[in-house]
């Protein structure tokens, strides 16, 4: 691990400074529990100013959410403890599953309004009529905690949510530019994307997070629209460089080297994309201009129409990554949406549509439904007088962890660490706190393990933990305006939260022992079902979703397959079903206006592809296409070629996109085709 850096110094520095204001706060105005103040700064710190503004304003919603409903419920089922117990099982389950529904940090107000209602009501079933007092003060001091975090990080040394979106645009770039290049330059033409290459998909979950966060920071909020412009775009580029790839593999395959020209060609937009922050708008035009010079105006064999499809997919990418920089500059110099004119023109411009499996979420939030009432069970049936507070944890845990393929490791890590903070809280109960007089005093002593917690909150890796273990630092030692402590009752309350985790992590071991593989293989089924009712025309109205849907499936695939031995999932080139499904689109769309005898060969392909796709989902596993398809498809080649006008063309550019994803090592059609009207290149046709 890397030693912290002077910025994680200073964002543990503000978020103790934040707590302890807080924690003033609360005691100044004698609220019953302070220290819920002081713990809503750690869960709502972030290192960028915008962040901790949308987390805080989350969090208030989540807990007013759920405080009203405390106040709801309990004074109608105090008296049939059963019934309650199945409320706020139900309740936080179905919150849970909304939340896991929506992937961006509003996702939060859920989750939270979900468990926020155990926290508030379970404590207090034997004293209903306080109810009301306590919900109204948890909110209190949970909207200063989240006001004093705000305040905070943006007044001192603020860090802008548009300075990490910079950040991470220009690693993604560096890491497209650097696949770019291997593909140019001929070490990466190959017919099949690697797994490595293909998490590119899976690192755009990391910008669409900071994008969601642009609105709540004064100085990104014009920017907005660029950024989500910007993303669509560099999600196209995946597919584009997948594409390139293999027809450039195609043509060296034929003859060992590829055509001086073209090579010369592919140099210059290499060293173009490297230098490229790029490149300048007249440049591109010049790499434009060459690209269009020398692709062929009418290809008369498989050679030619394999170099006018490589050559049309290296003008779509210098376009494309002629706008993903333009839009990058804007977005670093906060300029409005609106003062750009894209080079990438067409409507296809992959649309933020999401992938859910509805199934496996459904099974995590019945899980952590059935974990809460059977915790609720026990404690109703032991008479357990600390037993809330196991059910407190229990469904806490399994909420936090419930969208993970394995939560397991982290409930099991989240219950040693809170065994831990228990005890570190009950030597500042019993051996700290009792000699600390004053607040400066207490700020002091509070320091060294607050610091040191904060400066691990920064990274991915350590934040929810990190988070965790000072929110149940701050909750043990439980502060108050006057010290009192009861030893047995400090014991019995940590006791039942650990109890709480432990029976958590017995219960996710039990419940949810298959890990990523499951997700990872209902994905691939997913995305051939997807595919097989495309092609049989049931989402001819859902293009740029389609594929917007495919992309995103892509990016939750990439890490699972990362995790796990798989041989044959392992053979899955997602980049290659989402040019599938584009070209699948294309055909659906001219096929209507090709004279009979063609389209009747393009449908022919389609149905093709659909037993295909329909074979694999019922077998579960890859099938190889049939010889029988590579005919359909060299037969609609040879009569598409025969056509005239624009609408021929787009379908011999989507045939050509599917014979080089179904039968990448099988020799071309025979025969020539013969010559077609002299059309425009389109943009993004076959894939």
């Amino acid at each position: 691990m890397n030693m912290p850096s002077w910025r994680d110094w200073l964002f543990s520095a503000k978020a103790l400074l934040a707590s302890m204001l807080a924690l003033y706060i609360a005691l100044a105005f004698d609220l019953p529990r302070p220290y819920w103040a002081m713990a809503a700064v750690y869960v709502v710190a972030n290192p960028l100013a915008g962040a901790t503004s949308s987390k805080g304003l989350y969090r208030a919603l989540g807990t007013l959410l759920g405080a009203g409903a405390a106040v709801f419920f309990v004074p109608i089922f105090v008296n049939a403890p059963e019934l309650l117990s199945l409320v706020v099982a139900l309740w936080t389950g179905c919150l849970l599953y909304i939340s896991m529904l929506d992937r961006t940090p509003r996702s939060y107000v859920f989750m939270l309004a979900g468990y926020s209602l155990p926290l508030i009501a379970l404590p207090e079933v034997g004293t209903p009529e306080a109810i009301f007092d306590v919900a109204l003060a948890r909110s209190e001091e949970i909207i200063i905690g989240i006001t004093c975090a705000s305040v905070v990080g943006a007044v001192v040394f603020p860090t802008s949510v548009g300075t990490a979106l910079s950040t991470r645009i220009s690693a993604w770039l560096d890491d497209a530019a650097g696949w770019a290049g291997e593909i140019l330059r001929g070490e990466g033409a190959l017919p099949a994307t690697p797994l490595r290459r293909q998490k590119l998909a899976a690192d755009i979950a990391g910008l669409d997070l900071v994008i969601s966060q642009l609105s709540y920071d004064a100085a990104t909020r014009d920017v907005t629209r660029h950024a989500r412009e910007l993303r669509g775009r560099l999600l196209m580029l995946l597919p584009l460089l997948s594409s390139l790839a293999d027809r450039l593999h195609a043509l060296k395959d034929e003859k060992d080297v590829l055509p001086p020209d073209l090579a010369a060609l592919l140099a210059r937009v290499a060293d173009w994309l490297r230098q490229g922050r790029g490149g300048e708008p007249e440049r591109a035009e010049t790499l434009v201009g060459d690209i269009v010079a020398l692709r062929p105006p009418e290809p008369v064999d498989w050679q030619e129409l394999i170099l006018a499809s490589a050559l049309d997919r290296l003008q779509e990418i210098v376009d494309l990554w002629s706008d993903c920089l333009t839009l990058k500059d804007d977005i670093e110099r906060g300029r409005h949406a609106g003062a750009w004119r894209p080079r990438f023109r067409h409507r296809r411009v992959v649309a933020p549509a999401r992938h859910y499996d509805y199934g496996l979420l459904l099974f995590s939030a019945g899980s952590c439904v059935l974990a809460t009432l059977i915790a609720c069970a026990f404690w109703i049936a032991s008479g357990w007088a600390n037993g809330a507070s196991a059910v407190m944890m229990t469904a806490v845990a399994c909420s936090f962890f419930a969208a993970m393929d394995r939560p397991a490791p982290f409930i099991r890590m989240m219950t040693f660490w809170s065994a831990v903070s228990l005890v570190v809280s009950g030597v500042y109960l019993f051996g700290i706190l009792p000699h600390v007089h004053e607040f400066e005093m207490l700020v002091l002593v509070f320091a060294p393990p607050f610091l040191l917690l904060g400066i691990l909150i920064p990274r991915p890796q350590f934040n929810m933990l990190a988070m965790l273990l000072a929110v149940n630092t701050a909750s043990f030692v439980a502060l108050q305006n006057r010290y009192g402590v009861d030893f047995a009752l400090f014991v019995n309350e940590g006791l039942a939260a650990v109890s709480g985790l432990g029976f958590a992590l017995v219960w996710t071991l039990v419940t949810r022992p298959f890990g990523a593989e499951l997700a990872a293989r209902r994905l691939v089924w997913a995305g051939w079902a997807d595919l097989a009712e495309t092609a049989a025309g049931a989402r001819r109205q859902d293009q740029e979703r389609l594929a917007g849907r495919m992309l995103d499936r892509l990016g939750q695939l990439v890490p699972r397959l990362a995790a796990i031995e798989d041989r044959e999932l392992a053979k899955v080139d997602g980049f290659a079903e989402v040019r599938v499904g584009f070209n699948i689109l294309e055909l659906q769309k001219v096929r209507r206006r090709l004279d009979p005898a063609c389209r009747a060969s393009v449908e022919a392909v389609l149905a093709g592809v659909v037993e295909l796709y329909r074979q694999r989902v019922a077998r579960r596993g890859l099938t190889e296409p049939s010889a029988g398809l590579c005919a359909a498809l060299d037969e609609a080649l040879h009569r598409s070629a025969e056509q005239t006008g624009a609408y021929g063309r787009h379908a011999v550019d989507a045939l050509v996109g599917l014979r080089r994803v179904f039968f990448p090592g099988t020799p071309g059609p025979a025969g020539g085709f013969a010559p077609r009207e002299h059309s425009r290149p389109i943009l993004m046709a076959a894939e």
